[in-house]
C-alpha cells in the first residue's frame, strides 16, 4: 500500500483555502493546471512509497513514539510558492520548526520500521494545490496567492494516510485518501 505521514489542517481552514483556490480558477490559463481535490488537501511529512502490510504494526508503533515526542504547534496558511514550472503550491507560516521536527519524526520511525525511503531532503512545508505536465508560468497565481493568511490552528495529530492512485484514466479522476493511523501529539504512554 502506498502510504506517508501528515498533517491535515482543520474544515474550517480548508473552507478559507478552498475560497482563495476557487479566485485562481478564474486566472488565464488555469483550465491547464490539474488542480488538486479538496478532499485530498494535506501537508505531507514523511512520503514512505509503497510499503508492505507486514511492516504496519512496527510502523505504528514508531509513528506513535514519534507524535507523543512532539508537542502540538500553532500554523496557519500562508502564501504561495511554486516547484519549478510545474507544481503550484500555498505555504505555510507559524511553527514550521516544529513542523520540520514532526516531519524529521516520522521519517525516522518509517525508516526505523523497515520502510525503504527516499534521500532525505530538507522538508519545506507545503500544501500542493496544482500541477502542470508541461512547462507553465505560474507566477501569476503566487502572486495572487501572496496576500493570503488563513486562520491558525493547532497541529495537534500526526496520521498515516493511505493514497489510492486513480486506475481508470478517466479526466478529472484523483487519488483517494484514507486515514489509517492517528496519534494525538504530546500524549503520554
Amino acid at each position: 500500500m502506498r502510504l506517508f505521514a501528515a498533517v491535515v489542517p482543520p474544515e474550517e481552514v480548508l473552507r478559507e483555502l478552498g475560497r482563495a483556490a476557487d479566485r485562481l480558477h478564474g486566472l488565464p490559463g488555469a483550465e491547464g493546471l490539474r488542480w488538486t481535490g479538496r478532499p485530498g488537501w494535506h501537508f505531507t511529512l514523511a512520503f514512505m512509497g509503497e510499503v508492505d502490510e507486514g511492516l504496519l504494526p512496527e510502523l505504528h508503533v514508531r509513528l506513535g513514539r514519534a507524535a507523543r515526542r512532539s508537542e502540538g504547534f500553532r500554523l496557519r496558511l500562508h502564501g504561495g510558492g511554486h516547484f519549478g514550472r510545474r507544481t503550484l503550491w500555498v505555504g505555510a507560516a507559524g511553527g514550521l520548526d516544529a513542523m520540520r521536527m514532526l516531519a524529521e519524526r516520522a521519517d525516522a520511525a518509517a525508516r526505523r520500521a523497515g520502510v525503504a525511503m527516499q534521500e532525505h531532503r530538507r522538508y519545506h512545508a507545503h500544501l500542493t494545490l496544482a500541477r502542470s505536465r508541461a512547462d507553465t508560468d505560474l507566477r501569476p497565481y503566487v502572486d495572487a496567492l501572496a496576500p493570503f493568511e488563513g486562520r491558525p490552528w493547532t497541529v495537534d495529530r500526526l496520521l498515516l494516510i493511505r493514497s489510492d492512485l486513480p486506475g481508470g484514466g478517466r479526466p478529472g479522476e484523483r487519488p483517494r485518501y484514507e486515514e489509517t493511523g492517528a496519534w494525538p501529539l504530546g500524549a503520554a504512554d
